[in-house]
């Protein structure tokens, strides 16, 4: 199976020699494409640092990352710019759509950037919006919208561009729990149906209970690895659970 991701002994450290501290501290793992692999750690885990380096949101200080066959470690500027739009989709927990477009302008943005043809854009957006169940909303505009359905707005536009990856970053963090279920559930239909590579960062168990695979992250480093395989995802949650006790995370969340 084709490798969409591969972190290759990254570190990231913060401060000057006096005061170091290794927010990733030697981490190297893979995604293949079409997995749905999450990431847990507790606060100050190095989680989202590790995201961000993957996202080209931040530099790493030692290692290599590749996604597909790009080093992105060793891209300019300006390459990466173009990587970022054409190769990665992103979901974020507050959703950042524009304001003043609506939901089909925020979804066909990332198409009109990149010059497609109207046609396509318009079948494309179209083809996203009934997968995820929002055909009814895409005239109207971000404040018209519940918490739920712009989360899936900003998933249609995340996956329009058909990324090589998609980066979730605490995606259900704003959504009540009937909006986060529906929402995860819109992660595996993205998964299954439209093959998306996505990797998410979360701090919630039943979120996670959703992926096919979690990398846990303590004090900068990868401290285990856990495989859904054919058990049941209230099975899968169990298991989480259990790790994330030993972490010291939060694991007040209900299945």
């Amino acid at each position: 199976m084709e490798t969409i991701l591969h972190v290759n002994h990254i570190e990231k450290y913060y401060g000057n020699k006096g005061m170091v501290t290794k927010a990733v501290n030697d981490i190297s793992f893979t995604v293949k494409k079409g997995e749905f692999v999450g990431i847990m750690g507790a606060s100050g885990s190095g989680k989202t640092t590790l995201l961000n380096c993957i996202a080209t949101i931040d530099t790493v200080s030692s290692g290599e990352i590749f996604i597909g066959e790009q080093n992105i470690t060793s891209m300019k500027a300006k390459e990466l710019s173009a990587f970022r739009r054409e190769q990665l989709g992103f979901i974020f927990q507050d959703f950042n759509l524009l304001d003043t477009l609506t939901a089909y302008e925020n979804i066909a943005l990332a198409l009109s950037i990149m010059k497609t043809p109207a046609n396509h854009v318009s079948a494309a957006v179209d083809y996203v919006a009934k997968t995820l169940g929002i055909e009814q909303v895409l005239k109207k505009y971000p404040h018209q919208l519940s918490g739920g359905q712009k989360q899936r707005v900003a998933c249609a536009r995340a996956i329009i561009t058909q990324p090589s990856l998609i980066l979730a970053d605490e995606p259900t963090g704003a959504l009540d729990s009937k909006s986060a279920r529906m929402l995860l559930e819109n992660f595996e239909t993205l998964n299954h149906d439209l093959s998306a590579t996505i990797l998410m960062v979360t701090h919630d168990a039943f979120t996670a209970s959703y992926c096919q695979r979690i990398l846990f992250m303590k004090d900068g480093k990868l401290f285990n690895e856990l495989i859904r395989g054919n058990s049941s995802r209230k099975e899968f949650f169990d298991k989480i659970i259990a790790v994330v006790t030993v972490l010291g995370g939060d694991n007040s969340n209900v299945f």
